[in-house]
């Protein structure tokens, strides 16, 4: 059997497969077993931010687990400690705590919100439509997209999601029992569609009348992928809970979420852990990340880098105005939304060593690794515009 065979035969069908076999990666590019190369304009969906083979994070996933792979949490371990205070510095939030995935740092921030919800006699969450925060009861009990969602009810009760960007119906539906409300300020896979500045304004308005808490759930749009810490700064807002995950482990598994001083000491000893959560080998990574973010300043590159990207991918949209409807997004979290299904263009694009995906059917998402550079975007529009030039 071929490695396709083999996957089909051995693995629950829950995922479409890209065919290729990945060999091995380095910089901004993929080869498969063939000897063929890409250019990866997703990233592992945001994970890899450093790109493949970093030698800083190879150097300290070799160096961490010489020393030890996994304790548990029940021993201080001085790279989740380390990565912990890189985090709280350049956050300025108050606590932190670490996960295994971004799904199970929105499934800690909701029992945060409603265990501080408690005390406030506030018991109800909202969200918002065309959002995606993870796929544990929790997050789908959050979400409105029904491919997530059949066949997995019921859900979790007091939960209401509310048409995104609609301030009448999120006015409607907050009210002194709201424990939190959830929103990704740029949305990713519901195809990188920002929150509105009424939306935004309305949100600030009604937490100061009900007194409920924000959780902002940065999984995709954190840690430097729009050239800032987190989206929400590019917002008028002050999330008293943040989500973070994909990039933060250098491509190992890691997630967490953030807490203010007012969610601070809501959690004690035994309320919540985890088994694998802050593995110190992605602890260690993580350390690099936040390194690379800051000190050698990949942040303010991804900002640059992310305005050149969009500039070229707003001359595509004048252009093919009749393929290219908006092109929208922050630092390298770009989306171009067609006037047809992209997933033509995905495959085709493949064929020519480039890789990205295609979001709610119709929206381009571009999401490379923040050390991306000119001559790689030159090239990658380069393609885009002669495939685009094919479907006209």
């Amino acid at each position: 059997m071929n490695i396709s065979d083999r996957e089909a035969a051995y693995f629950f069908h829950t995922y479409k497969r890209i065919p290729l076999e990945i060999d091995r990666g380095e910089g901004v590019y993929l080869w498969t077993k063939d000897g063929k190369q890409f250019l990866d304009l997703f990233g592992g969906l945001a994970v890899n931010a450093l790109g493949y083979a970093h030698p800083g994070v190879l150097s300290a996933i070799n160096e961490q687990a010489k020393r030890y792979i996994h304790l548990s949490n029940y021993f201080l371990q001085e790279p989740q400690i380390r990565l912990g205070e890189l985090i709280i510095k350049h956050s300025g939030f108050k606590r932190v705590f670490l996960t295994n995935s971004g799904t199970e740092a929105i499934e800690g921030a909701l029992k945060l919100a409603r265990k501080w919800g408690k005390k406030h006699g506030k018991n109800e969450f909202v969200a918002f439509s065309n959002a995606f925060h993870g796929r544990t009861m929790g997050a789908l009990s959050l979400m409105d997209r029904e491919k997530y969602k059949d066949g997995y009810e019921p859900f979790l009760p007091n939960c209401y999601v509310v048409q995104h960007n609609d301030v009448e119906a999120l006015r409607k539906t907050v009210n002194d029992k709201t424990a939190a409300v959830l929103l990704e300020c740029i949305q990713g896979e519901g195809g990188i569609r920002p929150a509105s500045a009424d939306l935004v304004k309305e949100l600030v308005q009604l937490k100061k009348e009900h007194g409920f808490l924000l959780i902002a759930d940065e999984i995709q749009s954190g840690l430097g992928r729009t050239g800032k810490f987190f989206g929400f700064e590019h917002f008028d807002l002050k999330p008293d809970i943040v989500t973070v995950a994909k990039p933060i482990g250098g491509g190992l598994p890691l997630g967490g979420f953030l807490g203010n001083e007012e969610v601070a000491e809501v959690l004690s000893p035994g309320v919540h852990g985890t088994t694998f959560g802050g593995n110190p080998v992605a602890c260690a990574a993580g350390c690099v990340v936040m390194q690379e973010l800051f000190d050698n300043k990949l942040m303010q590159h991804a900002g640059m880098m992310g305005e050149y990207f969009k500039s070229k991918l707003l001359e595509l949209k004048l252009e093919f105005p009749s393929l290219v409807k908006e092109v929208r997004g922050f630092g390298l979290m770009l989306g171009m939304e067609l006037t047809r299904e992209g997933e033509t263009i995905v495959s085709t694009l493949r064929d020519r060593g480039i890789l990205l995906n295609c979001t709610d059917v119709t929206v381009l998402r571009f999401l490379p690794p923040l050390i991306i550079k000119k001559e790689h975007i030159d090239y990658g529009v380069k393609e885009l515009r002669s495939v685009l030039a094919l479907q006209g």
